[in-house]
């Protein structure tokens, strides 16, 4: 199998040099491309004059994360694209565990590594853990992390298993499955467009897995912290539009307006939290997304599995059960 790492950059020069050399050293039986979403620092230059072997592909603007994959991959030829944030640390014999699964099951789609800390390295983290899961709120929640708060890695999650989602930071995926689902929904900008993604996919019949065979550790919120309300804005908006194209008719009914109310009140603890510019954002993220529900509703499949969730009332157990 024919593996292309594609490491999306943007203004991310510092993460390059930090981080190309190890995943240089370490993915021999794979091609590099770095696909620069237009950035304005010398990212470009430096690639050019420190890895000329590495192919570098130049988007015309900043697409985000979904756009601009969407957009670079459509030169790269290869059976297996492994996506790659720049912000990554991997490790000796990272990619044959993943090939192997893939040849083992020509089911699976999509497969990710075990995501650990890179400034903590004995916990998970935050995107992606061992695997990704919802609950039957639509509320994304991993193996080894549970909204906030992760775990340390003590062997518990040392699998092969099916997951839901795969995470984005290390999303090794089938080129034939990225391409049948028309890739990446360009609208998200970034954030949760690969659980959309990876959810389309699980409608489709498609499977997704994890392998603790092989490890990365990641920075995490190199391009957009995690204080920053746009970040809020986007994850509100794209979750919510990711459940108006993947779940069943009957239950949409009754999820809809539940998570509106939840995410008011998420809306009031962000903003005593992070800032009452969080609380804007919430907002705006659903008018956001009223407004678009018409053109969201033309993306639904054909078919929603109603098996979508591995847990319920996840909020109310973590926040109220504790």
């Amino acid at each position: 199998m024919k593996v292309a790492i594609a490491i999306l950059n943007y203004n991310g020069k510092n993460w390059l040099e930090k981080f190309l050399p190890t995943v240089i050293i370490h993915s021999q039986i794979a091609e590099i491309y770095v696909i620069d979403n237009a950035s304005t620092d010398d990212s470009v230059a430096f690639l050019k004059q420190e890895f000329p072997e590495i192919s570098v592909i130049i988007n015309k603007k900043n697409y985000g994360f979904a756009g601009g994959y969407n957009e670079g991959l459509k030169t790269i030829i290869a059976d297996i694209f492994c996506l790659l944030n720049s912000d990554v640390e991997v490790t000796a014999n990272w990619i044959s565990p993943i090939v192997e699964l893939f040849e083992k099951d020509e089911n699976i789609a999509a497969v990710q590594p075990k995501i650990l800390s890179f400034t903590n390295r004995e916990f998970f983290e935050f995107a992606g853990a061992a695997g990704g899961f919802v609950d039957n709120l639509g509320y994304p929640f991993c193996r080894g992390r549970i909204f906030e708060n992760t775990e340390k890695d003590n062997g518990q999650y040392d699998d092969e298993t099916e997951i839901f989602w795969a995470s984005g930071c290390s999303l090794f995926i089938r080129s034939v499955d990225f391409w049948k689902q028309n890739g990446f929904d360009e609208r998200f900008f970034a954030h949760q467009e690969e659980i959309d993604l990876c959810w389309r996919l699980k409608n489709a019949g498609r499977k997704i897995y994890y392998s603790h065979k092989s490890t990365i550790y990641h920075v995490g919120g190199g391009t957009l912290n995690k204080t920053n309300p746009r970040k809020t804005f986007l994850n509100f908006r794209n979750n919510l539009s990711m459940l108006v194209k993947n779940l069943p008719f009957s239950t949409l009914l009754w999820v809809i307006p539940t998570r509106l109310v939840l995410d008011g009140l998420a809306a009031i603890f962000i903003a005593k939290k992070e800032g009452f510019a969080h609380f804007t954002a919430v907002i705006k993220a659903h008018f956001a997304f009223y407004f678009a529900i018409p053109a969201t509703w033309k993306l639904r499949g054909s078919h929603q599995i109603k098996n979508y969730y591995q847990q319920k009332w996840l909020v109310f157990k973590h926040f109220l059960g504790k």
